[in-house]
């Protein structure tokens, strides 16, 4: 179907995007190259400790702006932060056979020992948060790190111990043990204005405390870092202050001081900086924070839909090489759009919220609690705001005339509970649903779960796929989610012998397939 190539967003099973899949340990910014790149309510609750600060200069004329009192504020909460990943000692002390001794016999002991192996050690920068010692960075700058060592602007250095990640939207929190430091104060980002000066506070290629200037280019800007990995989250704050290597995890920041941003990724063609940047908008980022702080996961909200920004729709009509069948699908998209920008509903995930709420196939998604919608990225980060259970005023414009419905969303397993870091349904990364009656006279059993949807977990590293049927589960009929969830949870808490899942089932298509999967890993 033409939405496998042309949809730059979903916000499906679980909310999708890319921002960039796993780098190597301390690499301190996202790069990306000419290739990759496509152009394509209520605001997050501060949970951290900062101490109240008033903001009483007003806002001049742009040749007039004076960036000192923002960059002075700034400096102070931003951080440089080592990561280290310890070498495999246990590698490097194997003895080999050396392959010239063993041909050519000429002497020596016969084997070899490799070099001592080194550990690997990168940089980024983290922002400053609470006064007790919260630090935001990005995931890719401490990924894979068995030590973290911060320091900060008046030299003083900590141990730091991570608290969680969402590499969805590359963030991690970090913390250190600490007491009355000094933060940056939340912005709003979503009142970020295009054409507005914004300053990026990093520490690149290891030079401590770096203030750079420029104006905001854009904003829900997709840039396709994700490889096509539908649960990343992407709509970036796009820049031209001058953003490197080492600025990973930094502060972009206001004429006000304030954080509206966290610096992640550049456009480059050398690996260094070529004019544009991009930043996290703290109103995904400071939610996530603060369900890494307050659950240790995040309690990511879907509306349970399939979509594709209008605009992505116009360009696609436009591209000479697009085959006719699609353009012919695009074509009917079209006709039932009468507004310029918004995010077009085309499918609906299994059990979506949207799809009862009674938004329909063919409606624009314009509007999320009053905040407007202009493409399928700006729904994601207007979605990513909210937890599971909130209730969202969501505005379509159906063939020309609008309509509101309250939608209550939930997560990706279907429920509005809170999902923590021992969860076995997040764990294994997967929605379910039990059979229905037509179901199961249609393919002849009397039980079983579907998978109806996946995000990263240990069904998807395992090779399972949508639309598997799961009957059963170390010796055990499975005949709700429940089911599947209490042996789990069984595992998980040591309530079970075994710490593996064997699972037996079927696909539609009739073909058998078992599963083994180790939970202890």
């Amino acid at each position: 179907m033409i939405m496998n190539t042309i949809w730059k967003g979903v916000l499906g099973v679980a909310l999708v995007a890319a921002v960039g899949s796993g780098a190597a340990i301390g690499t301190s910014a996202y790069m990306m190259n000419h290739q990759q790149y496509l152009v394509s309510g209520d605001s997050t609750s501060n949970v951290f400790s900062q101490p109240v600060r008033m903001v009483n200069y007003a806002s001049v004329a742009a040749e007039n702006t004076d960036f000192t009192m923002a960059a002075e504020s700034a400096v102070h909460g931003v951080v440089h932060i080592m990561a280290t990943q310890n070498a495999d000692e246990s590698a490097s002390q194997r003895q080999y056979i050396d392959p010239f001794e063993y041909f050519f016999g000429f002497g020596g002991g016969g084997s070899f020992q490799r070099p001592k192996a080194q550990p690997r050690v990168g940089a980024g920068s983290g922002v400053i948060i609470s006064t007790d010692g919260y630090i935001i960075t990005n995931n890719h700058v401490i990924e894979g790190a068995d030590e973290l060592e911060v320091t900060l602007n008046d030299n003083r250095k900590f141990d730091a111990k991570l608290i969680g990640t969402d590499p969805a939207t590359d963030i991690a929190l970090i913390k250190i043990d600490a007491k009355d430091l000094p933060t940056i104060p939340f912005g709003d980002s979503e009142k970020l204005k295009v054409g507005e000066w914004v300053l990026a506070v990093g520490n690149p290629f290891n030079l401590t405390s770096t203030v750079t200037a420029g104006i905001v280019s854009a904003k829900g800007r997709g840039i396709s870092l994700g490889s096509g990995d539908k649960s990343k989250i992407e709509s970036f704050i796009q820049t031209d202050a001058a953003v490197n290597p080492g600025n990973s995890g930094g502060a972009l920041v206001n004429t006000k001081g304030e954080l509206v941003g966290i610096n992640t990724a550049i456009y480059s063609e050398t690996g260094s900086y070529a004019g544009y940047s991009f930043a996290v908008p703290i109103s995904i980022a400071g939610k996530v924070a603060s369900d890494l702080k307050q659950y240790g996961t995040v309690q990511r909200a879907v509306l349970g839909v399939q979509i594709i920004g209008v605009g992505d729709i116009m360009d696609q009509l436009s591209m000479p090489n697009v085959p006719d069948k699609y353009k012919e699908e695009l074509k009917g998209m079209k006709e039932n759009i009468k507004v310029s920008e918004g995010a077009y509903v085309a499918e609906f995930a299994d059990r979506s919220v949207a799809k009862e709420a009674g938004i329909e196939v063919g409606d624009v998604i314009i509007s999320v609690n009053g905040v407007k919608v202009k493409s399928g990225n700006a729904l994601q980060e207007q979605i990513g705001k909210y937890r599971p259970g909130d209730k969202v005023t969501v505005k379509v414009n159906r063939k020309g005339t609008e309509k509101s419905f309250e939608v209550q969303l939930k997560n990706a397993q279907g429920s509005t509970k809170v999902i923590t870091p021992d969860d076995g349904t997040e764990m294994l990364g997967g929605a379910f649903k039990a059979l229905t009656d037509k179901e199961k006279r249609e393919y002849g059993v009397s039980y079983g779960i579907e998978v109806t949807g996946l995000t990263n977990g240990k069904l998807k590293d395992a090779g399972i796929k949508k639309g598997f049927i799961i009957m059963v589960v170390n010796n055990q009929r499975v005949k709700t989610p429940e089911d599947l969830e209490k042996i789990v949870d069984d595992i998980l808490h040591g309530r079970a012998e075994d710490q593996g899942l064997f699972i037996k089932g079927f696909y539609p298509n009739g073909r058998t397939k078992y599963y083994a999967i180790d939970l202890a890993e």
